[in-house]
């Protein structure tokens, strides 16, 4: 049977100085349409560029009934003040919103038209499910599609080898945000990893192939700058040392690929195959000292067939965010 309790969706957006994407991003989400009503909050963080501008300007539209409402009533709240980062940001637009279903989308990202309209349909079909999530493109600063990000069905074991959630096309309820205990605010870039494994633990992902948002790439970007490339590895192994207490395969090789390119003159690729080469002897050693010694989980990435993916999808992290 539908579940028809479900009435409000919550959309978070944390920014900071991002008045470049800012318009973009707001109009995906104020666009959506469907049977259901939106709930939009955005948390800045005291930019100094003509991002409250832009924010008031949507919020005059609303008020003055000049923006074509497609769904049941949008709520637009926002707040700029400063913050701790990204994380905290997050966590105070959730303490502000008050759907049943929630998510955040970063400031440089969007949803796609029909987006939420799906989500909510799929919450619906589905009320023992915690997390609905889809496809995603990867966009350039322009907003130019460049590439689909790598996404399917996932569960918790799954996500200790490879996170397929990715971000902005991911939606939960707030019952399942409460219980995995919200986000982590010491977390800077691989926050919604963990929350997903959290949330694995108790409640069903469901997939929906079909694309729901754009996740853009910018010099600026947590993902896409190199500077935080290193740290992004380190966080994600320690969160998996944690949860699963051992350090897959593929991670470890993807942290020892971004430690050892961060050495190599500037130019060198990831698959250069000096690096390639230096990385994977640098991942054994690391692994084994890490592990104890080898868990079965891993032994199928050993073999040959695998180890091509392996180095591909070991160093990218499209599920991860970034502001």
């Amino acid at each position: 049977m539908a579940d028809r309790t479900l009435r409000t969706v919550s959309i978070v957006t944390p920014s900071r100085n991002q008045g470049g994407f800012l318009r973009e991003t707001i109009e995906s989400v104020l666009g959506q349409e469907g049977d259901f009503v939106l709930d939009y909050v955005i948390v800045d963080g005291a930019s100094t560029d003509n991002s409250v501008e832009i924010i008031r300007r949507y919020e005059s539209l609303l008020e003055g009934n000049h923006w074509p409402v497609r769904c049941g009533g949008i709520r637009f709240r926002w707040v700029s003040e400063p913050d701790r980062g990204q994380t905290d940001a997050i966590v105070k637009g959730f303490g502000m919103s008050e759907g049943e279903i929630l998510s955040w989308l970063n400031s440089d990202d969007t949803l796609l038209p029909g987006s939420l309209r799906k989500v909510v349909d799929r919450f619906r079909e589905n009320p023992f499910a915690g997390v609905v999530h889809g496809r995603a493109r990867f966009t350039d600063e322009s907003g130019r599609a460049v590439a689909e990000v790598e996404t399917g069905p996932t569960d918790h074991e799954g996500l200790a080898s490879l996170n397929l959630v990715c971000q902005p096309a991911s939606f939960f309820r707030r019952n399942a945000l409460e219980a995995a205990g919200g986000l982590d605010p010491e977390l800077r870039y691989a926050m919604d990893h963990d929350l997903w494994i959290r949330m694995s633990s108790q409640f069903e992902f469901r997939y929906i192939p079909e694309f729901l948002a754009t996740y853009r790439l910018h010099p600026e970007s947590k993902t896409g700058a190199s500077r935080h490339a290193v740290e992004f590895q380190r966080e994600t192994l320690e969160i998996l040392m944690r949860h699963y207490g051992r350090a897959p395969l593929n991670r470890v090789y993807a942290f020892c690929n971004r430690v050892l390119l961060a050495r190599f003159p500037s130019g060198w690729s990831e698959s250069n195959p000096l690096v390639v080469v230096a990385s994977v002897l640098s991942a054994i050693a690391r692994y084994l000292r890490l592990n104890r010694g080898i868990h079965k989980e891993d032994l199928r990435m050993i073999r040959m067939r695998n180890l091509r993916k392996m180095f591909r999808s070991g160093t990218a992290s499209p599920g991860e965010s970034r502001q």
